[in-house]
């Protein structure tokens, strides 16, 4: 086992690297769909574009996560955040939108590769019983850096997209140097071969819920930025619109950190997912600006409370050289998903603006639904007593 100090050493420098990068990488995210706009593209290429992000990532995170646990955590981390500062500079090239397509799916072959090597070294490194902090903390970070970065970037114009991507490479490339130095735990035995990856119902479960939160969020990445500007909101709405999202869970992701280690973690998923979709339908019959800026907070407050626990089921009863293949399986899940989603919700938008998160939604609580049937023997509540150590 890993020493306390240095495990929460470990956990700061990841939640230092995760927010730093996750700031860069939203700068200019929410502007995005209308950059490639003003590129030339129609709604359809904006979700192509949008959704090779994350086919990119479907295609390589179960790699990664394998990669991972045959070669270690910091190689496959330094070279995501590597992919990440390369592909973002590309945004300054006078091309077509359709060309970004190319950028989109670099970028999304290194976040898959930071996302899966960072939850894998923090799942491996704390025990069952306190999982759910540790991970409460880096997801924080995550949404830290996208509520700050959309307001870093409210200088930069949609003609000036690039310098906003720029940003988001060299300050991929910055933190890279902290990934370097940090102890991530397993480094990984090439000569051995990996042992079978067990398949459980938490597994299964998690897998479920990585579908239903990809198809949600697939549905923002295309259509939020688009609604908001259908319905009259300013630059400055739209991206305040994404800050107010991310502050309440920053603000209650120790509470959810808490739930998921000492009340019964599969009930509080279930319950932020539902919650999730519910929000989803909603949005788009709202027509006041102030009202959607409102209740995202709200949505958020489930999340906040809900992912963690997930994310604890996610590797619960798991050993540590298979952590980063479930972190690979449950990326995958949520990223095809979200490319499924991403890729329908562009077209859908083009035909009423309405229908891409009414149909997602429907979908995403069925996906929850299936909960019932994979976690109804699991767990749900871990104690010290009972938690095996990683």
């Amino acid at each position: 086992m890993v020493a306390q100090r240095t495990r929460e050493q470990t956990l700061r420098s990841l939640t230092i690297i995760v927010g730093v990068q996750w700031m860069g990488s939203t700068l200019g995210l929410p502007l995005l769909p209308l950059f490639l706009r003003h590129r030339g593209g129609s709604p359809t290429i904006v979700g192509f574009v949008i959704a090779a992000f994350f086919v990119a990532g479907l295609a390589t995170q179960f790699v990664v996560g394998h990669l991972s646990d045959r070669f270690g955590r910091r190689r496959i981390l330094v070279w995501g955040l590597i992919a990440y500062a390369v592909a973002s500079g590309t945004y300054l090239l006078p091309v077509g939108a359709q060309w970004f397509a190319l950028s989109r799916a670099v970028q999304g072959i290194g976040a898959g590769a930071i996302e899966v090597a960072s939850l894998s070294a923090v799942s491996e490194l704390f025990g069952e019983s306190e999982r759910g902090r540790a991970i409460s903390k880096i997801l924080a970070a995550q949404l830290l850096g996208t509520a700050l970065g959309p307001m870093l970037g409210s200088l930069v114009t949609v003609n000036h997209l690039g310098w906003a991507f720029l940003a988001a490479g060299v300050a991929s490339s910055v933190v890279s140097i902290r990934a370097l130095r940090s102890d991530l735990g397993h480094e990984g035995h090439s000569h051995l071969p990996l042992p079978k990856l067990q398949r459980t119902r938490q597994l299964y479960g998690a897998i479920a819920a990585a579908i239903s939160v990809g198809l949600c969020i697939g549905v923002y990445e295309t259509d939020w930025s688009q609604l908001m500007h259908h319905l009259g909101a300013t630059s400055f709405e739209i991206r305040l619109s994404w800050t107010t999202f991310c502050i309440p869970w920053v603000l209650l992701s120790r509470v959810g950190g808490w739930l998921a280690d000492h009340a019964n973690r599969k009930y509080i998923a279930a319950a932020g997912l539902t919650s999730t979709a519910i929000f989803l339908g909603l949005y788009p019959h709202i027509h006041t600006i102030w009202m959607l800026l409102a209740l995202g907070p709200l949505e958020a407050v489930g999340a906040a409370l809900s992912v963690p626990s997930t994310s604890s089921l996610l590797t619960q009863g798991a050993t540590p050289n298979e952590m980063g293949r479930r972190q690979g399986l449950f990326t995958s899940a949520n990223t095809a998903a979200l490319a499924a989603s991403a890729g329908c919700a562009g077209a859908l938008f083009s035909i009423n603006p309405t229908l891409p998160f009414t149909v997602i939604a429907i979908v995403s609580l069925a996906s929850t639904a299936s909960l019932l049937y994979w976690w109804r023997h699991v767990t749900g509540r871990i104690s010290v007593a009972n938690a095996p150590s990683s």
